[in-house]
């Protein structure tokens, strides 16, 4: 019972972990703070969700997964483009609004509230991952993929053009480099892995529905990434798993499931306000929250 507890606990993770990467990409990284994160991670786990249950192979639904959110991250990023700070915030979360508006009420694709159940477990060469042991290692391979990718990036030249647009824009634009094409690619970026953890979270889950993806679930996220510290992966790693662990304790003190989501919440809060005021950086921060 424990050892299923605790695999299931991994997994949940390496879904984190993923999806934390990410957003970091976006928000410390690329210097855009896109709070509509969350509305490609579901967007992931419905495109992949729906090409499996139309018979398409995993592996093919897997890449979709993180290319479509990658078409709506360049779509987004055209009528944002001019748009910084508090402002671009406010766009993503009207985004997140809008595709979470689009999952709940076209309900011929996506069956609205009633959601999608009975998502098949991946089959990769010849092996079915139905067995929660074996999607942990499948779950732990594409984590570790994805901090390896994600790590080359931002050690590129690429990836420091990317810091150097988010340190100043206008220098970089001085220096000849095309802003918008650089965030653009940065969000796109970002997008292609919260798609691919939301594929993993739909096929591990089996199940998902619009409640998955409310805008309220990026909360945990953001607070993983400015607990590890802005443009740190290897912050933002170990903030998710503190995050993840720390509020899985309250199930051993008895408490009440009614009051452990909430209770999960303000825990989040108390640790970002307690970062923010001493250590405002966070865990491996190069920059300040701005």
């Amino acid at each position: 019972m424990i050892s299923a507890y605790l695999i299931h606990i991994a997994i949940i993770i390496c879904i984190e972990v993923i999806l934390a990467l990410s957003l970091q990409i976006s928000i410390g990284y690329t210097g855009l703070l896109n709070l509509g994160h969350i509305a490609f991670f579901g967007i992931g786990a419905y495109a992949s969700a729906l090409l499996v249950m139309n018979g398409t192979p995993w592996i093919i639904a897997f890449l979709c997964a993180g290319i479509v959110p990658m078409i709506f991250a360049f779509l987004l990023s055209i009528p944002t483009n001019k748009l910084k700070g508090d402002y671009l915030a406010l766009a993503t979360v009207g985004f997140s609004f809008v595709i979470y508006a689009l999952m709940l009420n076209w309900t011929s694709l996506t069956r609205g509230p009633l959601g999608i159940p009975g998502i098949t477990k991946p089959i990769l060469f010849g092996i079915r991952f139905s067995d929660n042991a074996i999607f942990l290692i499948l779950a732990l391979v594409i984590a570790a993929l994805t901090y390896y990718v994600l790590y080359r990036i931002v050690k590129s030249p690429f990836g420091l053009t990317l810091q150097a647009v988010r340190d100043d824009e206008d220098a970089a634009k001085a220096l000849g480099k095309n802003t918008f094409k650089i965030k653009t690619i940065g969000l796109m970026i970002s997008a292609f892995f919260a798609g691919i953890a939301g594929c993993i979270y739909a096929h591990y889950i089996t199940f998902i529905d619009p409640s998955s993806f409310a805008m309220m679930m990026i909360i945990p996220i953001v607070c993983m990434v400015i607990i590890g510290g802005l443009a740190s992966l290897k912050g933002t790693l170990i903030a998710t798993v503190i995050l993840v662990l720390i509020p899985e304790m309250l199930r051993f003190v008895g408490m009440p499931s009614s009051i452990l989501g909430p209770a999960r919440q303000i825990i989040y809060a108390l640790i970002l306000i307690f970062i923010l005021i001493y250590k405002p950086k966070g865990f491996y921060g190069k920059v300040v929250l701005s």
